[in-house]
């Protein structure tokens, strides 16, 4: 009983943790990692054994990865990235009938949380508030504009003047009018949610976001705030939703003015380390639900507030490369 992480890239951390919670087990298991090019990968290489995959573009993608759990005794794969997501959802059950399980949302709830409208239409439908969308024709500036499918910041602006403004962001129908919520009025958090296999909320850790690189958090303040009842309130159960949630949201300055949902990505995030290392132990669940048939009770109060994390760059080195 074998656990794969996909597209491990950089997350390190990530892998880490599943090696030391499966140890704490009675399961004789190992964590591998996959990647299309694992040699750059510095989680590959600290896994306990990667697998070299295609693209996830490549029409071969899924069935490679089958034919590596099957000849592996992989039990279990955790996704990491936007762009595997529904694919991997969509051929959940043919994995599951080889007795293969993988920690992924309904099919229906991932395409949600790939497209930015209709995750916004989710947020509404249970009472969480939103950033006003505007037409092109009629905005109010300032205004945040991103891609209706985007991920990792990626062709995101903030536009302060007509000026900042060109053909190519009225052009492209994939771009969001948004309101723009000022960074001085709103303190931005990512919270880690865990939903268990029946779709319930168990933990809710938010992280105040206070450094960003490429996407992805590189400092960090977990905080017991507003947030956790809000998101106990309103997000206690989602149809499709199971294992780790990452949502991002604003609180302004002065709580009582507002709380607004920004998106959610159904797979662990580049900031759970954090969460990890606060007690929310969400490897730890995944592997009792998803290895040991376990019930996971209500596990909101397990993790330590006011926690920063510092990020820094390490090294791992490979010996005898000839790329």
């Amino acid at each position: 009983m074998n656990i794969l992480i996909t597209s491990a890239g950089r997350r390190v951390s990530l892998v880490r943790s599943f090696q030391k919670e499966i140890k704490k087990t009675s399961i004789n298991g190992k964590v591998f990692a996959s990647d299309a090019n694992p040699m750059l990968s510095a989680a590959c290489q600290i896994a306990d054994e990667y697998f070299e995959v295609p693209k996830l573009n490549d029409a071969n993608y899924i069935n490679v990865l089958l034919d590596i759990c099957k000849t592996n005794n992989i039990s279990l794969i955790i996704p990491t990235i936007d762009t595997e997501l529904l694919d991997l959802a969509k051929h959940k059950s043919q994995f599951n009938s080889e007795g293969i399980e993988i920690a992924i949302s309904s099919v229906d709830f991932v395409s949600q949380c790939r497209d930015k409208r209709a995750i916004h239409r989710f947020f509404e439908a249970h009472n969480v508030n939103v950033a006003k969308e505007y037409s092109k024709s009629n905005f109010e500036l300032p205004l945040f504009i991103k891609p209706v499918d985007g991920s990792r910041s990626v062709d995101t602006y903030i536009i302060k003047t007509k000026d900042d403004l060109t053909d190519y962001h009225f052009n492209n129908d994939k771009l969001m009018f948004l309101e723009y919520l000022d960074h001085t009025e709103y303190q931005e958090y990512t919270c880690d949610l865990y939903y268990n296999k029946a779709n319930k909320l168990k933990c809710v850790v938010p992280r105040k976001r206070i450094e960003v690189r490429d996407g992805e958090v590189y400092k960090a303040l977990t905080s017991n705030n507003a947030l956790v009842d809000y998101i106990k309130k309103n997000l206690n159960e989602i149809e499709g939703a199971v294992g780790c949630l990452t949502a991002q949201f604003f609180i302004h300055n002065n709580d009582d003015k507002g709380i607004y949902a920004i998106e959610i990505n159904p797979r662990f995030g580049g900031g759970y380390p954090l969460t990890y290392l606060s007690g929310a132990n969400f490897s730890k669940w995944i592997i009792e639900e998803y290895m040991l048939d376990k019930t996971i009770d209500d596990k909101f109060d397990v993790w330590e507030s006011d926690l920063l994390m510092i990020r820094y760059d390490d090294e791992i080195l490979v010996h005898g490369y000839k790329g």
